[in-house]
């Protein structure tokens, strides 16, 4: 016992020390008794991740004609809202959404404070050339994409930002292209020209070989007669549709080695050279509704070629395959040739073409003008057997039935394909 009473008399100090403590502390002074009926909740946004773009409350707030939503606070949404001008746009914002309304002028006014904007897209409105102040999105250093389509734009806008990526100036009246209108714009990747008034002489040898990093270069629907001179080494897909063109160049296509799709179908192309489309990185081919009246050497990475509606009366295996490789063989999977002069179809193709899944003969025309049909499969199966059955039911589909203009869409605008790509 007499050990335990100096232990007893340790915890009985610890205890009341703890307890003084407790009792010291005043918990009311942390906690209003009464409810602050001032109280303004602050509504809390991550910081956007972007280095040296700042941090913005939503107090800076919306353009009084748009909606910007919380769960978007960079994005200001004015589309579809029968505005005649552009609102002023509060310095945070980073993309802007115009299109389908009833603008007629850009002034720099507007944009004044609009120092972070990454994207603009005033396309559907009545935009005038004339009637965008010079230097208004020159001023936009941050500015990467710009939607124009749609509008009445007679001049191809100038002068624009260095850091523009993407430029859309389809369905306009653009016919006058400023002998520096390219300057600075290096890091340009994608350019739609399509449906305008360009001619031969807007598009000269050193108009768009500035563009060092173009990929992706729109020209369908022009009024080009050849084809446009001085494109850049660094481009992918070119799109020239419904334009006048006659004759490819000899050699044109070597300095353009990255070439993967080309779509010049519906111009006024005769004879080109038999080997003018060997291009090692050439996938997608189309030269459909033209004058052709014979077949080219076909690239061994092709796997879509289109040679619907032209004067085609045979098609030479030896001629388009020359030289069949059972080790590096040619990767064609689809061919269209209907609308032709063919009076059989093609035949030992399975050699030159081991990938090859189907063929379109649809109908022919005959020297006597009426069409007829060749007495053969429109479809073939794919050889590799874990692939018939997915194919099936779109060939059944598909046989005995018209096949549109195109086996796909390839209307201008219907491009995802080529957009994700890049």
């Amino acid at each position: 016992m007499g050990f335990l009473s100096p232990i007893y008399v340790l915890f009985f100090c610890f205890g009341v020390r703890v307890y003084c403590q407790y009792e010291a502390y005043r918990w009311d002074d942390d906690y209003d008794q009464e409810p602050n009926e001032d109280y303004d909740p602050e509504f809390q946004f991550h910081q956007n991740i972007e280095y040296g773009v700042p941090f913005y409350n939503s107090i800076l707030g919306c353009a009084k004609e748009c909606f910007c939503p919380t769960n978007f606070p960079t994005s200001m949404y004015c589309d579809n809202r029968k505005l005649k001008t552009i609102p002023i746009i509060p310095m945070h914002i980073q993309q802007l959404n115009l299109q389908f309304n009833d603008i007629e002028a850009v002034t720099a006014n507007s944009f004044i404070n609009a120092t972070h904007l990454k994207e603009i897209n005033l396309s559907h409105n009545k935009i005038k050339s004339q009637k965008i102040d010079y230097g208004v999105f020159a001023k936009l250093s941050n500015l990467q994409q710009l939607h124009l389509e749609h509008n009445n734009l007679e001049e191809f806008p100038f002068p624009l930002p260095k850091s523009l990526e993407r430029l859309l100036l389809g369905y306009n009246e653009i016919s006058t292209l400023p002998t520096n209108a390219m300057d600075g714009l290096v890091n340009v990747t994608m350019l739609d020209l399509c449906y305008n008034h360009l001619s031969d002489s807007m598009l000269k040898e050193k108009t768009l070989s500035k563009m060092e990093k173009l990929m992706q270069l729109n020209l369908c629907n022009n009024r080009l007669e050849s084809m446009p001179l001085g494109l850049p080494s660094s481009l992918m897909y070119l799109s020239l549709e419904n334009n006048s063109i006659s004759s490819i160049p000899d050699n044109y296509f070597d300095k353009l080695p990255k070439l993967h799709a080309l779509r010049i179908s519906h111009n006024k192309l005769e004879d080109i050279p038999y080997d003018i489309f060997n291009l090692s990185n050439l996938i997608e081919l189309n030269v459909g509704h033209n004058k052709l009246k014979q077949a080219f050497y076909i690239p061994r990475n092709l796997e879509h070629l289109y040679l619907q509606n032209n004067e085609i009366e045979s098609i030479n295996v030896t001629m388009i395959c020359p030289s069949p490789d059972p080790v590096h063989h040619h990767h064609l999977t689809y061919l269209r040739v209907d609308q032709n002069k063919l009076k059989e179809p093609i035949s030992s193709y399975i050699f030159c073409f081991p990938r090859i899944h189907s063929i379109y003969y649809g109908e022919q025309r005959s020297t006597n003008g009426e069409t007829i049909q060749l007495k053969t499969q429109v479809f073939r199966s794919y050889q590799e057997e874990e692939e018939e059955d997915d194919h099936d039911s779109q060939d059944n589909t598909l046989e005995g039935q018209e096949v549109s203009d195109e086996h796909y869409n390839s209307h201008y605008y219907e491009m995802q394909e080529w957009q994700d790509t890049i």
